[in-house]
């Protein structure tokens, strides 16, 4: 298999940074990488807010939950999906904005996750490291009023960017055979598949600096989707103007 299909499997959070900074030349680079992923109706619903204020760093990495690579990373952005500023031109055609519909909010939301993937894959191919920062919806409104984020548009995740100063092993990935179906959803074998799977995940934690949890992939889930997530998003987002008609 090529290089890059390798570099996509390996792929690893990284949380520790060496101080290096990135070149502009190179982070703009990789910004425009960023653009070439697809956008559905062409909408590029996408923003990127660069923090560099050492402040905002810092209060964002409390926001998000004490993350402290927020603050010390060379690069934290923070990917905003935004229908403002296609909304904008609503009013120059004469027509109505209707950007709070479900569907509205849904493209601008894969437009961000698109972009920012393509990103990283151009990052991690030129040796640099990330950490997706999803904490920072612990906070949306404080992170939103910080950022001066208008209505229209929401912050959906931050991401850590810089030249990694660790080598953390690939965490283990559920078996494809689990993922993947062939022209209908079935669950044959999976269970199988997925106690082998665990006992995998339990190895990886274990084998870990420092230990870790120890708890399979099956237990983790278990209790994320047992336990409220974030139950404020739903009220933040429809202040921002995200009603989902």
């Amino acid at each position: 298999m090529n290089s890059f299909v390798e570099l996509l499997k390996s792929h690893r959070s990284i949380r520790k940074f060496t101080e290096q900074p990135i070149a502009p030349e190179l982070f703009e680079e990789l910004v425009r990488a960023g653009q070439g992923a697809a956008t559905s109706s062409f909408l590029q619903g996408a923003t990127i807010i660069r923090v560099t204020d050492r402040s905002k760093r810092e209060r964002i990495a409390q926001l998000a939950g004490n993350q402290p690579y927020v603050a010390s990373a060379a690069e934290f952005m923070v990917f905003c999906a935004d229908l403002k500023r296609a909304g904008n031109w609503c009013r120059e055609y004469d027509k109505p904005f209707a950007g709070d519909f479900t569907e509205h909010f849904i493209i601008a939301t894969v437009d961000v996750a698109l972009m920012a993937q393509s990103m990283v894959c151009a990052a991690e191919s030129v040796g640099l490291g990330i950490c997706y920062i999803g904490g920072i919806r612990n906070n949306p409104a404080a992170v939103s009023e910080l950022l001066e984020l208008p209505g229209g548009v929401y912050p959906v995740f931050g991401l850590c960017l810089g030249y990694p100063a660790q080598d953390p092993e690939v965490k283990p990935r559920l078996p494809v055979s689990v993922i993947l179906k062939q022209d209908r959803y079935n669950e044959a074998g999976d269970r199988e598949a997925i106690e082998d799977y665990d006992s995998a995940v339990r190895e990886y934690y274990a084998s870990r600096t420092g230990g870790g949890h120890g708890i399979s992939w099956s237990e983790q889930v278990s209790v994320l989707l047992s336990e409220k997530s974030r139950p404020h998003m739903r009220g933040f987002l429809a202040g921002q103007g995200f009603t989902f008609k």
